[in-house]
């Protein structure tokens, strides 16, 4: 990917438990090219950590906003972190280490 990769860290927040928004995300991840994780949190909210070139992440990132079909997205937080990657692959993750 070379030094061009980013990577971001993304709390999704509303109905996005329930509704197949890791199958989402991890559906296009895979078509974007990007890596990383996504998994449900206690509190309800979804987090995803995905890494990859700038433009892919940006679809990737406007694709989460949106989320399937059944989910109702009420807040979205994206920090930017350095990037290190770590990822082979994006993956569901089920628990919480």
């Amino acid at each position: 990917m070379g030094k061009d990769l980013v990577r971001v860290r993304v709390l999704a927040g509303g109905r996005v438990q329930g509704v197949a928004y890791r199958f989402f995300a991890e559906k296009y991840a895979a078509r974007l090219g990007v890596t990383g994780w996504v998994r449900n949190l206690d509190d309800g909210r979804v987090e995803v950590l995905a890494e990859g070139s700038a433009g892919p992440i940006e679809s990737f990132l406007e694709r989460l906003q949106e989320g399937p079909s059944l989910a109702r997205i009420d807040s979205f937080d994206v920090r930017r972190e350095p990037s290190t990657g770590e990822f082979a692959d994006f993956r569901i993750a089920f628990s919480s280490d």
